[in-house]
């Protein structure tokens, strides 16, 4: 689709750059993100309820770790086969099916909960629920950016951001309030249900939008499309790895218990600050990214932003304060929001439409996969070596990502703006 075609709504690009609303002006666009907030605020409170009564009925750690295992395994499996799905059918509609059978999965633990139904079938549960955001995520986001014009982009991402980062601080806090407001988790997932069934009201009153659909038969090479057109991009091939490796070696969440018991000697409350603090920095950074004009230099604002993640997350694995360990991580967020919202406009403005739920499928199966092994990974070493050199090793690894990434793709460091689309 060319850039004088998806410019035609925006009155004003240049001023559009300097409007920290801009991609909220557009009346699908604003459905969209309520309703992606209302999902997800519904998915972090369910994920808390899950995490309690698994905990609670088994006793076993073993249990809460086959909870992401159980979700992500769908997304990976079926990565190919949901990106194509969302290139070759209307993004709508799957969106839409995505949001019921996340509802009905809700409803279906509701049930087990309340009548105290065998775990294997809470697993069944979260099968199907990675099964729903295995079509969804590439669905959704392919469709987000049918919503605005190039311009809005950058200013989109922040706002993604910041809807997550939101959703990130709220929605535990919600579950862990209404689990104990009722006394058990059967009503949180009651809740969660309700989220989605808005979000499923607010995405049926989106416009009909004009998709160029992928029209190649099916075939290996039609469903691996997406892989081969990332691994050819060597921009955002570069910004992909840089993000998969920063989370992969330089994430400090996973450790976060121990460091806040063994480490800092603090209790469940001060863990708890611990835990919000990444997504508190991350969402005042999207915010403040959403009012700043955009980057003019957007590779070395990646590349650096990257940096000072790794150099923070040393910062935390040696630190003893409490003060200072929650400040480097709300910082870390921030960085890590930064990159995030480099990353995100650079795929999409690089990305042909009919290519966008296949490229979007391999994006979040990146993250997804990252964000997972990242956890194992900060687990494994920390049991082999203890938790500050997993960390601090981690958050040198970052650093040394970032200077391999700059070397084999140098185009990466001449980035300019991203406004500039062609």
């Amino acid at each position: 689709m060319s850039s004088s075609k998806r410019k035609l709504n925006l009155p004003n690009d240049e001023s559009a750059q300097h409007d920290p609303f801009a991609a909220l002006r557009f009346r699908d666009y604003r459905l969209f993100t309520i309703g992606r907030v209302l999902l997800f605020i519904g998915s972090q409170m369910q994920t808390v309820a899950i995490g309690w009564e698994l905990y609670e009925r088994t006793d076993s750690a073993l249990a809460l770790g086959g909870v992401g295992l159980a979700q992500v395994l769908p997304m990976i499996a079926l990565t190919l086969i949901t990106g194509d799905v969302a290139d070759r059918r209307d993004r709508k509609l799957t969106m839409l099916l995505s949001v019921m059978l996340l509802v009905l999965c809700s409803l279906g633990l509701a049930v087990l909960s309340w009548s105290q139904g065998a775990v294997v079938l809470i697993y069944a549960c979260l099968v199907l629920t990675g099964i729903a955001r295995a079509f969804l995520k590439p669905a959704s986001d392919a469709l987000m950016w049918q919503l605005i014009p190039v311009a809005a982009f950058t200013n989109a991402a922040t706002w993604n951001s910041s809807s997550f980062q939101l959703a990130s601080v709220i929605g535990p806090a919600l579950g862990g309030f209404g689990i104990a407001l009722l006394g058990n988790a059967t009503g949180v997932y009651v809740l969660a249900a309700i989220a989605g069934l808005f979000c499923f009201i607010l995405t049926v009153a989106i416009s009909k939008q004009k998709t160029i659909r992928s029209t190649e038969p099916v075939s290996l090479k039609a469903l691996s499309a997406g892989a081969k057109f990332v691994w050819q991009n060597q921009l955002i091939l570069a910004a992909i790895t840089l993000d998969m490796f920063a989370v992969l070696l330089g994430g400090a969440i996973a450790l976060l218990p121990i460091f806040a018991r063994d480490i800092l000697q603090v209790g469940p409350l001060e863990l708890g600050y611990l835990q919000a603090a990444p997504s508190i920095g991350a969402l005042f950074m999207a915010v403040l990214l959403a009012y700043l004009p955009p980057l003019r230099k957007a590779g070395p604002a990646l590349l650096w932003s990257v940096v000072g993640f790794g150099v923070v997350t040393i910062i935390f694995g040696l630190s003893r304060s409490l003060w200072l360990s929650l400040l480097m991580l709300m910082l870390s967020g921030a960085l890590d929001t930064i990159s995030v919202v480099i990353r995100h406009t650079l795929v999409q403005i690089r990305t042909p439409d009919h290519l966008r739920g296949r490229v979007a499928a391999i994006n979040s199966v990146f993250i997804s996969a990252s964000n997972e092994l990242g956890g194992f990974e900060s687990g494994l070493t920390a049991a082999l070596f203890g938790p500050v050199i997993s960390v601090v090793g981690g958050g040198i690894g970052t650093i040394v990502v970032v200077i391999a990434v700059a070397m084999i793709w140098p185009g990466i460091t001449k980035l300019g703006s991203l406004q500039e689309y062609k």
